[in-house]
């Protein structure tokens, strides 16, 4: 039985008309419509979400340069100016400089992938530390050393050999999941938010193009000529129409017959997507914890809201620094420890903007005033 044998009927004429393949799976960023919640896929997942979404990248890079900068102090003035000058000029990854260099990385990893993993690379004969390396995720993997309380970090390749110091090497984890040790990166949920607002901008950005570069459609009734003639007529038309097209200057189309011209699209109505695109981005925005006016949308006009706003924003730094104040005492404490000063370390925080300061100045002549007032009251 001949199953794969075509009917002879379709092989009498040549078809006018082919279907066009559809470009509905041709999405640029396809990693966020195969996602699965997989360890191994997440780094690619988030990283490739980042780029997709240019929002949740500038709302990732804001919050890891609105953490602010610190000051270290020792016990000892000497061992706080040896530590200054170290945190200052110590090598760093990427040819960089500086421990903010080293933990704006380290936070950017921490932020976007849930985990983040530095080392502590002492010199050549281990009598100081000569750099910080931000290890990339790819690389190592968090595990639990016989307790999830204990973590060490291992290789992914098993060709190379496992780190010896432990204690050297900095992991941190963002929210873990108890009984795990695995961190939860602040994009997690918006993968489907961002695959849908990705579906409309693919589709508006196809749509544009289609409207933006005009299609036409050409239709030819022919009248009782024979088939082959009918062909040769249609060729002849779908040239010269081309051949108008292609030229550089203005053309006129002249036919012979009845043909139709009709612009593809032209009666077609795009839709309005300004709501359900605001929509998704609340909800990306909310997750991310950045308010709408730090990243130039104007969604209130109350500076009430706004006000509130930038508390909320504030608590989530002082958590972010509470998460990074044990990785730079660590360091701090290995370089002290190594120099033979006393390991003993304090870290101080900037005040994280100006407003916060001339409120907690507002806070404090209301205060005085009303004690003044008390004092007034009670002497009567």
């Amino acid at each position: 039985m001949n199953f794969f044998k075509r009917n002879k009927k379709e092989n009498k004429t040549d078809a006018l008309v082919y279907p066009a393949p559809s470009s509905s799976s041709n999405h640029p960023f396809q990693t966020l419509y195969d996602y699965s919640p997989l360890t191994r896929t997440e780094i690619e997942l988030y990283s490739s979400l980042r780029e997709a979404v240019p929002i949740i990248d500038a709302a990732i890079e804001k919050t890891v340069r609105l953490i602010g900068n610190f000051e270290v102090r020792a016990e000892d003035a000497n061992a706080t100016a040896s530590l200054n000058d170290f945190l200052s000029s110590v090598y760093c990854s990427g040819g960089a400089y500086g421990i903010y260099s080293f933990i704006t990385t380290y936070l950017n990893e921490l932020l976007t992938y849930g985990q983040a993993v530095g080392e502590i690379v002492l010199s050549g004969d281990n009598s100081t530390v000569s750099a910080l390396y931000n290890a990339s995720l790819k690389d190592v993997t968090i595990k639990a050393n016989g307790s999830p309380l204990n973590l060490k970090v291992v290789l992914n390749d098993s060709s190379l050999a496992e780190p010896v110091c432990q204690n050297l090497i900095i992991p941190t984890l963002l929210n873990p999941e108890p009984g795990t040790v695995r961190g939860t990166s602040i994009m997690r949920g918006l993968p489907y938010v961002s695959g849908i607002l990705l579906k409309i901008f693919n589709s508006v950005g196809t749509n544009w193009e289609r409207v933006g570069n005009v299609r036409f459609a050409v239709t030819y009734r022919p009248d009782s000529s024979s088939p082959t003639v009918t062909k040769k007529q249609a060729q002849q038309i779908a040239d010269e129409w081309s051949a108008a097209m292609r030229s550089s200057e203005v053309c006129d189309f002249v036919s012979v017959g009845d043909v139709n011209v009709k612009v593809i699209g032209a009666d077609n109505q795009i839709l309005d997507c300004d709501v359900p695109v605001k929509h998704l981005l609340e909800q990306i925005l909310s997750k991310l914890g950045i308010p709408p006016f730090m990243l130039g949308i104007s969604w209130s006009t109350s500076e009430r809201m706004s006000s509130q706003q930038s508390d909320i924003l504030t608590s989530e730094l002082e958590h972010y620094r509470a998460l990074l104040t044990p990785v730079i005492v660590k360091i701090c404490k290995t370089f002290l420890r190594l120099n033979g000063f006393n390991d003993k370390v304090k870290v101080r925080w900037d005040l994280i903007n100006l407003q916060d300061e001339v409120e907690l100045s507002q806070a404090r002549l209301n205060n005085a005033q009303a004690a003044q007032i008390e004092r007034g009251v009670s002497s009567q």
